[in-house]
């Protein structure tokens, strides 16, 4: 064991929503265990306190983002983020989990020791030079999904000739002015059609300059149901019923997605039609080449962005770029778009285990090397729990259910007396056929990054099957004992 190292039974990295949920389910489930959480930030929240551009919100409703553990009661379906951040502030108090958060505490390397049957984390503390050592018997990582600090920022040909601001909205200057400005927003994902609506209140225009066309959902941002319910019921009755109705149309639509999938594309495009002007076109801005939830869909509360188009305040452009100039860009059809201000929402790094170095034995882990077992354990690699949500559903569905099984884990080793769990190949899965991670799922963040993620396989336990239900079963009910996880 390391000098001076600070040993816990659990440590939690990341203090978002996975990692508070992580916390709460494990002091309510195993109150004996000792355990913190390790947070590089000042303050938790994870995406919802890094993330402050115009109009931020969620693009899942809040019954399934919420936690299971605890009701979401506001009115409003669709939360804003500063909403989002109290809900989990909020949440982590009054579970007294704030207390256990080391806040300025960045993971940067993790190293699992037979000897010590412990991980010894290398931990960069808020003004000090050498890092500390924190050990563990049971590591659960929730670190998110991608890089907090470098956002995925392609180079624009003549970027620098631009006269103006130029943006990422993972990085928003507080004192951004685009009131009467000519503003460009580069992307057509989730954070393009978020932002696009919230600036064009004050903006003079906002142009929408997209490569390729994404579906757009309309939905109201109250749930009557929701608010009926919370006047009839207990709180807690209200949010389960609610949450089951919530997941249960989630998981309808994306198996629609992939058993009809052109009829369910056609709806989609007739949805958008019923909010859009008649002399909108839908194609080629609104028709996407691919099929629903090959990528993510995008919520547009109360049809925020299609009334922006409608008035006129938005501007959807459906092009190439060819160069920067400064005053605004030059498309490959050669138009001209007028810029003040370019918004690059291009998007995310995805990254795995928070880019935490990890080795065993002193010798490094390439995780690419391994296979997922049930999406959250890497074969061959002791007492290590990663948290990954769903790309077909709610980020924290995914959370709490792993939330579940740390519990499950930790509690097992208790009772068997074990201080390690393995998920190690059969004979009969050493011959598997690989596929990726996230398998059919197109979208350039996740493309860009598969190749750094555990392989899945062809057959249980070697899958990550991004369905909820089956999840269920298996993390909450499954058999610990399967012949897969070794427990010594």
């Amino acid at each position: 064991m390391p000098k001076d190292t600070e040993l816990f039974d659990i440590i939690i990295i990341g203090a978002g929503l996975s990692g508070v949920s992580a916390a709460v389910h494990l002091s309510r489930r195993s109150p004996a265990a000792t355990w913190c959480i390790l947070e590089s930030r000042s303050s938790m929240g994870g995406t919802w306190d890094l993330f402050r551009y115009p109009g931020v919100r969620s693009d899942s409703d809040m019954h399934t983002l919420g936690f299971s553990f605890r009701p979401w009661t506001s009115d409003n379906a669709i939360a804003e983020g500063g909403e989002i951040l109290k809900y989990i502030k909020d949440t982590a108090d009054s579970h007294d989990i704030s207390g256990h958060i080391r806040f300025g505490h960045q993971v940067v390397a993790a190293n699992w020791s037979d000897l010590d049957q412990c991980w010894h984390l290398d931990v960069y503390v808020d003004g000090e030079q050498s890092p500390k050592t924190f050990s563990c018997r049971l590591l659960q990582v929730c670190a998110g999904y991608y890089n907090y600090d470098q956002p995925y920022n392609p180079a624009l040909t003549d970027e620098e000739r631009f006269a103006g601001d130029v943006v990422h909205p993972q990085h928003w200057p507080e004192d951004l002015d685009y009131r009467h400005k000519q503003v460009v927003i580069i992307g057509s994902g989730a954070t393009a059609v978020t932002l696009a609506p919230a600036m064009a209140t004050t903006a003079a225009k906002v142009t929408v300059l997209q490569r390729t066309p994404t579906y757009i959902v309309a939905r109201p941002s109250v749930d009557k149901i929701a608010v009926l319910l919370n006047k009839l019921l207990p709180a807690s009755w209200a949010y389960a019923l609610v949450r089951k109705k919530n997941i249960a149309l989630q998981q309808w639509v994306y198996r629609q997605s992939r058993k009809r999938p052109e009829q369910l594309k056609q709806r989609l495009l007739d949805m958008a039609r019923k909010e859009l002007r008649p002399d909108v076109e839908i194609d080629p801005h609104f028709t996407p080449p691919y099929y629903p939830w090959d990528q993510r869909l995008c919520l547009s509360p109360d049809g925020d962005f299609f009334q922006g188009v409608n008035h006129e305040k938005i501007e959807v452009i459906t092009d190439h770029i060819e160069r920067i100039i400064p005053d605004g860009i030059i498309t490959q059809s050669g138009r001209k778009v007028t810029a003040d201000i370019i918004v690059k929402a291009t998007g995310l790094n995805l990254s795995l285990l928070g880019d935490i170095r990890f080795s065993m034995n002193g010798e490094i882990l390439d995780m690419s090397d391994t296979w997922t077992y049930k999406g959250l354990m890497f074969s061959g690699v002791p007492n290590l729990i990663s948290t990954f949500g769903y790309i077909n559903a709610s980020w924290t569905l995914r959370a709490d259910l792993t939330a579940e099984f740390l519990c499950r884990i930790w509690q097992h080793l208790q009772v068997r007396g074990a201080h390690t769990c393995r998920p190690m190949l059969r004979q009969e899965d050493k011959s598997m056929t690989a596929r990726p991670f996230i398998d059919d799922f197109s979208s350039g963040y996740m493309q860009r990054a598969m190749d750094k993620m555990p392989k899945q396989g062809d057959r249980a336990p070697w899958l990550n099957t991004q369905n909820y239900h089956d999840d269920q079963k298996e993390l909450r009910f499954g058999n610990l004992n399967d012949g897969v996880l070794q427990f010594l």
